[in-house]
């Protein structure tokens, strides 16, 4: 079946940065668009970076300027590099990958997560 595994995560101080990374199997990876979701305790799941599978991006609001998701088509992987992280950003951050075909049938596949927390 389809996997998405995160990696990446871990403790850090604030102002310190993490790289995330999230390997895909059983997908065509390339037709995919891939995202990085987190979740806060307490709080709901949001969108923190996509990608699409033509390269273009977007952030949320948030994290503009700080973090950067990028992919490898040929490694079936995306990344985020997250920079300036804040406590703010402590979260588990999920993995997703979504695709709509041309008929309307949609694919939509998210990681197990790894937890980010940043603080002193």
């Amino acid at each position: 079946q389809v996997q998405l595994v995160e990696s990446g995560g871990g403790l850090v101080q604030p102002g310190g940065s993490l790289r995330l990374s999230c390997a895909a199997s059983r997908i065509i990876f390339s037709f995919y668009t891939m995202g990085w979701y987190r979740q806060a305790p307490g709080k709901q799941r949001e969108l923190v970076a996509r990608i699409i599978s033509g390269g273009s991006t977007n952030y949320a609001d948030s994290v503009k300027g700080r973090f950067t998701i990028s992919r490898d088509n040929a490694k079936n992987t995306v990344f985020l590099e997250m920079n300036s992280l804040r406590p703010e950003d402590t979260a588990v951050y999920y993995c997703n990958a979504e695709y709509a075909t041309m008929s309307g049938r949609q694919y939509d596949y998210w990681g197990q997560g790894t937890q980010v927390t940043v603080s002193s």
